[in-house]
Parts: structure tokens; sequence; C-alpha cells
């Protein structure tokens, strides 16, 4: 694997920290300092703007936008494709001081750092502005975004004169004349204002979908303010009497939702009921309190390793603010809530990476993130009739549920996310035991999943086995090939979960004894390409010319950008994982010997151009007790956004990729696997880790795991006992510590 870290960050094992400002990482740094709370995100950028390279943008989960027309051409193209529409800029500031508007990019300033603090949710940035005039101003920033109330958002700004008296000019506004720089445009019209006492709002409509939002805020500062008013921004402007040694402090509190003016006038009276001053204090008091509640269960603690403590803390991190299942109808983008890079999409690997993150760590929000799919099936059936199906077909990316990839090769020739919600369907049954929902609302998700993929297949001609033919698997190097292993495979096991679950749940049935049959009959006759242990993953892949991927210079990733596009399906080098990757979901279907025989083909193949790979790769290679291998792509997977390993962070965070690297720990280094009824454990520490500790909900109940090289020690926390395999062999945990010897094997 080629690619290196780009170390610009300070260690720290609950905060990121950056020491002076370097330009050329600003990028960078605004996604890695982003922050959510699910409702709405916040990139890092600097609050009062000016001609630093940034890339400002403020989001909120599930606010999308129209494109143009797509020149369409053949039946099942998509005539139109949608966004995530860049919102309001609630953060909007301007500090002027004799004449000098504050802009890092061209006036002095020292002792700069910003610091996103992991057990707090919060962003702070510090600097001294010296100005021309030779006046010393020490700056500090403070936002975060309020874990209950989840439309407000806050921002304080400390100034204090370190060798004057003087006078401050300050602005602070709401702002809907905001870029989409991948689009290139401006979505937003103006519907209405008000200014009122240290307040004022604002009522945007984005220009084709016709959202509407409306935003808000109270501000608090000693000193009077004046109404501030431009096109598409209203703000309220003041000046600051600075006395030298004394820090003045300004606060602001700020509501964006979507929905109706009126809506928005009641959440902004709440911001100035008597006592209402106290509420930023408040709001801080309690994300700290949530804060805190979250990480007691969530939080993964590694002993012996500084960097990847750090790496998978902020993965946690961002998963935790990124989607906690507070409202249906949202899902988690390919960015999160961190930049326009993918357009704001949710791709198919939202139920294969992420779901089992909250699955063992908040089953609710789980299930919220299934109901996405639930809510969004009959887009998906409306998307099979388009490509000549029966049944429910999922897209590859989108945000209202309607397909949004506007490349058919993607858009038509990709299964993988409608297996992938049956997989997540099932796998969430599996888990937490939850039939009442499999059987109610699930099961007829699955027999229209099944219907599709019945009418999707096809029967070769010559040797009578059923296939599919014209696909794209997860490795996106090759499109347009027969019977991709994963393809078939999911295809065949997804068929098989829908016709046990049809006809185990009670009367009436989600689908005919014929349809069943049909179900059944293709998936006990699907070709599943192979040679000795090595399965091929699509047919005439081992015929392919061969790249070697250790002579790619660093200086063309990411391939996408300096490839041709036809240069990548010409050899055998894969971008992720694609036959491994059935290898992780299905772990127990499959011998060692298949694993390792697997593994040994396909990774020096695979380039992990996407950053789901490397996960799946540390998983397996610790599963074969290849402990170097298996921390080497750990190390990538946990801090690909920390370390820049792609060089695209500037594009925002890899949420998946968080996603995988909780994967990496939990179902690598401890050994869990979920895949069947049974779930077990078997832990393999690298060799300089002390100790690995987190918890897990299993059925309701909480177990904490507890691993160091002597040593597993296991004990629920909360609920009743759980019964698992740990190294193959039963074991029953209750209150009292059950401890298992490792000695050798970690």
């Amino acid at each position: 694997m080629p690619k290196t870290a780009d170390k610009y960050f300070h260690t720290d094992p609950w905060k990121v920290v950056e020491k002076g400002y370097d330009p050329s990482h600003g990028r960078v740094a605004e996604s890695v300092f982003a922050l959510a709370n699910e409702h709405m995100g916040v990139r890092g950028s600097f609050d009062e703007g000016g001609t630093v390279d940034s890339l400002p943008g403020c989001y909120i989960n599930g606010l999308w936008e129209w494109d143009g027309q797509i020149n369409s051409f053949y039946k099942g193209e998509i005539k139109r494709t949608h966004f995530m529409a860049s919102a309001v800029n609630w953060i909007s500031t301007a500090l002027r001081l004799d004449g000098e508007t504050l802009d890092l990019a061209v006036s002095r300033f020292e002792d700069f750092t910003r610091t996103l603090d992991m057990s707090k949710g919060t962003l702070t940035r510090k600097f001294i502005w010296r100005t021309r005039s030779g006046k010393a101003l020490k700056l500090s920033f403070l936002r975060f975004l309020d874990m209950e109330e989840e439309t407000r958002a806050y921002q304080q700004i400390r100034l204090t004169p370190l060798n004057f008296d003087g006078v401050l000019e300050l602005e602070s506004g709401l702002d809907f004349d905001v870029l989409h720089e991948i689009k290139k445009r401006r979505c937003w019209n103006e519907l209405r204002f008000e200014h009122r006492a240290n307040g004022a709002a604002i009522f945007g409509e984005t220009k084709e979908s016709k959202h509407t939002v409306f935003a808000g805020f109270r501000l608090d500062l000693p000193a009077e303010t004046a109404p501030l008013r431009r096109e598409k921004f209203v703000g309220l402007s003041a000046v600051l009497n600075l006395k030298q040694g004394q820090t003045a402090c300004v606060r602001k509190t700020a509501v964006i939702l979507p929905g109706s003016w009126e809506e928005g006038q009641d959440e902004l009276d709440r911001l100035f009921i008597p006592g209402a001053e106290t509420l930023f204090d408040k709001a801080a008091a309690s994300n700290k309190r949530y804060w805190r509640k979250r990480w007691e269960t969530a939080d993964i603690l590694i002993e012996g390793d500084e960097e990847n403590q750090q790496g998978i803390r902020f993965c946690v991190f961002q998963l935790m603010q990124t989607f906690r299942g507070g409202k249906a109808g949202r899902n988690i983008g390919a960015k999160g809530l961190t930049g326009e890079e993918y357009h704001g999409l949710a791709f198919w690997d939202t139920e294969v990476c992420c779901l089992p993150f909250y699955l063992f760590s908040e089953p609710a929000a789980a299930r919220k993130l299934l109901e996405f799919r639930q809510t969004t099936l009959p887009q998906a059936k409306r998307r099979a009739q388009d490509l000549g199906c029966e049944g429910a077909c999922y897209p590859v990316c989108t945000i209202n549920g309607e397909e949004a990839g506007f490349l058919w090769q993607y858009s038509m020739l990709q299964p993988q996310p409608t297996t992938s919600v049956a997989y997540g369907l099932y796998h969430y049954a599996l888990v937490t035991g939850d039939t009442d929902y499999l059987y109610e609302e699930g099961a007829g998700m699955l027999a229209e999943i099944a219907r599709y993929l019945a009418a999707r297949a096809g029967k070769s001609q010559r040797t009578g086995k059923y296939g599919f033919y014209g696909v794209m698997g997860p490795d996106e190097f090759h499109l347009m090939v027969d019977n991709n292993c994963y393809t078939n495979y999911m295809g065949c096991r997804t068929l098989l979960v829908a016709a046990d679950t049809v006809e185990n749940m009670p009367a009436p049935k989600a689908a005919a004894e014929e349809e069943i049959s049909l179900w059944r009959e293709i998936a006990e006759n699907m070709f599943i390409p192979k040679e000795g242990e090595v399965y091929e993953q699509h047919d005439g892949f081992f015929y392919l010319p061969h790249t070697d991927i250790g002579k790619i210079p660093i200086e063309q990733f990411p391939l996408y950008h300096h490839w041709s596009y036809d240069r990548l399906f010409r050899t055998d080098m894969i971008k992720q994982a694609d036959v491994l990757m059935i290898m992780f979901l299905y772990n127990g279907s499959f011998t060692m010997e298949e694993k390792r025989a697997n593994y040994d083909y396909y990774e020096p193949r695979t380039i992990h151009e996407s950053s789901l790979s490397p996960a799946i790769h540390s998983i397996l290679a610790a599963e074969l007790g290849r402990l170097e291998e298996a921390q080497k792509f750990f190390a990538f997977a946990t801090r690909i956004d920390l370390d820049d390993y792609n060089r695209n962070t500037r594009e925002g965070l890899h949420l998946t990729a968080a996603a995988a690297a909780w994967l990496n720990i939990v179902y690598g280094f401890a050994g869990l696997r979920s895949d069947t009824p049974e779930l077990g454990l078997s832990p393999i520490l690298p060799p300089e880790w002390r100790r690995l500790s987190f918890r897990l909900y299993i059925r309701n109940s909480l177990l904490h795991i507890d691993i160091t090289p002597s040593e597993t020690a296991l004990r629920v926390e909360r609920g009743g006992a759980v019964t698992l395999k740990v190294y193959g062999k039963d074991c029953t945990v209750g209150a009292g510590e059950v401890k298992i010897n490792t000695a050798g094997r970690c």
C-alpha cells in the first residue's frame, strides 16, 4: 500500500489540536474540525471568513436541492439528480480595529491554536491579532451545537486587549448568500426578514426544491446594537469599548430549522424569554453531560498506542455527532455534514459498515437508520420499474430516496445497495432479537427486494446456473462484468433470507408460495465463480493483465484525478475489497483456508482507493494472525482523515470509513463475529497494546469487554446474562466478571 500519512495535527487522547496555521492544510483542518448534531453541521471554517482558501459550509440533514436536467438517452437513466444544499451561514462575523478588518490571509497574528475537544463537542480557536497600528488583541472563539435542543447553535468570542484601550467594530449575522462550490450555484431565495432588540431572523427558500429554512439569533454583548442588512443577509452591528487587560465577551445563540416562518418565530421567541441570557451556559453544561454519558458506553480505550487511541475516538465522535436516530427520514451521507463532495448523498455502505456501530452502541438509532429505507420503499419500487424489473431497487446514492447517481454505470449496474438493505435488516434482527420489526416492516421490504433480484438475475443458456449479468460490484474499477462474485453471493443469501423471513412471519404473508419457491430455486442454483480455494471476482478476472500497484507514485493519488477513466478498467487492480467483503459480512460461511487463499490473492491487487477497504483487510489479516499487516491497515483506517492518507480530506470526512475503523477494532482485534445467531469473540491484540476495552449492547444488555495480552475479562454492566462463544467455546456472562486466559493468543 503506497499511500503515506501526512502528519499535521498533534496527538492527544481526547483532542485534535492544530498549533500554528498552515494555509496549505486549511481545508483539511476545516473538515477535521467540523461539528454536527445530526440535525445540522458546520465546517471548521473561520468565523470571520476573509480571503483564506476556505470551503465554508453549514448543512441541514435531509435538506436537498434539485440539480439541472440530465440529457438521458436510454431507459433507466435518471433525468434529474439532487444534492445537499449549503444552508445559512450562522457564524458570519466581521471584526474591525483601527480600520483594519481581521483576515488571517493578510492580518498579522501569532500563538494560533485550534482545538476540537471530543469529550465536550466543542471547537475553540485562539490567537493574538497584531494590527498595523501596533495594537495586540487576544481572541478566543468557541462554538458548539446543542445535542438536546438540536435546532440551536452557539458561538462565543472573547476579546482581550493586551496593550491598548480602544474601540472595536463587530458585525454578526445570518447569511443565505452562500455559494455551493461544486455546483457553482447560490441555491437560496430570501422570503422575509426581521430585526428585534439584540436579535434578527431571516427566512429562505431553495430555488428549485422549494425547501424553506428559518434562521434567527440572539446576541449578548456589552454594547448597544444596530440593525445590519444586505441582500440575503440580516444581522447586527455594535461598537465595543475595550479596556486593556479586561476581557469582553460576545455570545450568539442561533436557531436553524426547516419549516415555516411561524414555527421559526416560536423557536426564536424562546431565546428571548426572561432569563434566556443563561441559555448559553445551560447548553454548554447540558452538552458536557450528554457527551459524558455517550462516551460512557461508546468509548474505546487503547493503552499503548497514542495515535490510534486518538484516531478511533475521532472516528467514534464523528459517528455519534452525525447520526443518533433523533428523527425519522435521516441518513448518513458519505461525507456526513462536513463537506460538499459526494453531494451529501448516502451510499450502499450505510447498512454494511455504519449500521453495526449503532447496533452495538445505540440499537434504537440502528432501527431509525433502517426506517429511512422503509419510508423510501415507494421510490425504490419506482426505480425497479425504471430498470424494467419488479420489486424494489434501492438507489446507489440518495438523500430523498430517489436515485441521484447521474453516471449510468453506477446507478444501473450496482445491485449491492439493495442487497445491503436486506443484509441490514437481517443483521439487525439477528443482533437485537427484534423480530417484531422484521416481520411487521422488514418482511415486506425483503419481499420486494427478492422480487427485484429474481427479475434482475438470469439463467445461463450453457450451464443452467443463475447469475447477475452486466453488473458492477464493490470494486468500481471493473464495470459491466458478468457473475461478480460479491453480487451473486449476496443475491443468493438475500433470496434465502427473504424466503425464510416470509415463510416464518405470521399471516398474512408478504409473498405467495410460488414466489418463495422461485427465490429458493434461483438461490440454490446461483453460480459462484471459484477455482480451487480462490473465488474469482467476476468472469474472466483471472485473465486480466497485472498491475504492480506498489510502483504507482504517491503523486498520482487519488487515481480518479490522474488516470483516464478507461485506464482504471484494463488491469487486475482493484479499487476496494470485493470478494474479501463477503468474507467479512458472512465470515462464518467460509473456511480459514478460503480466507487465507483469497486474502493472499486479492490483497496485493487492491489499491484502497475506497476508504472502506483498509479496515476490511485489517479485520481479515487479524483473523489470519498477520498482526503486522493488520496494524498497518488499521492505522490507515482509523487516521485516514487525521493524516489525510487519500489526500482528499479537504473535501470532507469519510464517515463510512470512520464506521469501518470501529469495525476494525471490534471485529478485527476483538474478533467479534455477528453473522450467525451465536455471537463470538476471539481477541488478538497487537504486540505493543497493553489493553483494549469497550462496551457492546447485546439484546438489551451492556457487556463490558476488557482485553489484555494475558486475559480477556467480560462483565454485564446492565441487563441480563449474555451467552456467546469465546475462542469457539460457549461462555455465559452475568454481573460477575468472567476471565478467559488468552496467553499465547495475543
